[in-house]
């Protein structure tokens, strides 16, 4: 007989120095299962984490952190914390160097210089053109996650600095390899917008005028989590491989066989 898992997990913590942390378990596959509970979990950086933030993080029994910040972030925030017993693996999925400048501006720039940079569309194109670009150039990185986890990496905790973006898009794809459908994985994705979870945004001006209701309307779209960025993300592997399997098997050689010992981890019994 299937078993019938929860809807949701028993409790979900918010911690006092974590960011967007939240079980992706109880998400539907197309063959009628669920993730389970207690396999894969998400969130912001562990830089911040305060002793019971760290006490409860390792009563999860976690196998592996999956960190994807640059050294750029870890420079701005802080490396994780070090949770007894479980292994920290820095993956990052874009370069250092990468819109340095850009994220400088966002924390520093006066009003003119926002509304120039990330004004009329600006701040969504360049997140949606970021989503296309990991899926696009991220393959091996994409690739040697699924296959830690077919093979000893569970449970696992995948995060980036806010846990919508970067790690946003590895949760999607574990979730894509062992079959959860698109529709619920956005559900997830979307979950970043509520109140707290949201990322703390950081500007050098913590006046009223530094922090306007028009600065907060510019930078949202850089710190939101929209439906049309995972959608570009999606729509990305559609165009280049013609949908989820040949993305699996072509983009990140994930075998059948690891595809199957993917779902044999996360998911409930058949």
């Amino acid at each position: 007989m299937t078993q019938q898992l929860p809807q949701t997990p028993s409790t979900e913590p918010e911690l006092a120095g974590v960011r967007n942390f939240r079980d992706v378990g109880g998400l539907p596959t197309s063959d009628g299962r669920r993730v389970r509970y207690g396999r894969l979990y998400r969130s912001g950086h562990l830089a911040g984490a305060t002793p019971a933030d760290a006490a409860f993080l390792g009563s999860l029994g976690l196998h592996t952190v999956f960190d994807f910040r640059n050294a750029a972030d870890h420079k701005l925030d802080g490396l994780d914390i070090e949770l007894p017993g479980v292994r920290n693996v820095n993956i990052p999925l874009n370069d250092p160097a990468e819109g340095a400048e850009f994220w400088q501006m966002v924390r520093d720039g006066d009003i003119d210089e926002l509304r120039g940079l990330l004004g009329d569309g600006k701040a969504a194109a360049r997140l949606t053109a970021s989503y296309r670009r990991i899926i696009l150039d991220r393959t091996a990185e994409h690739s040697r996650v699924l296959h830690a986890l077919a093979e000893d990496s569970v449970p696992a905790l995948m995060h980036c600095a806010a846990g919508k973006d970067r790690a946003g898009l590895s949760i999607a794809v574990s979730l894509l390899a062992v079959g959860v459908e698109r529709e619920a994985i956005e559900a997830d994705y979307l979950k970043s917008n509520d109140a707290h979870r949201r990322y703390r945004v950081r500007r050098s001006d913590t006046s009223a005028a530094g922090t306007s209701p028009e600065v907060m309307e510019l930078l949202s779209p850089l710190f939101g989590a929209h439906r049309e960025y995972l959608d570009a993300a999606f729509a990305t592997i559609d165009e280049t491989w013609g949908g989820t399997d040949r993305y699996l098997s072509e983009g990140l050689k994930i075998s059948p066989e690891t595809r199957e010992r993917l779902r044999e981890r996360f998911l409930d019994e058949a």
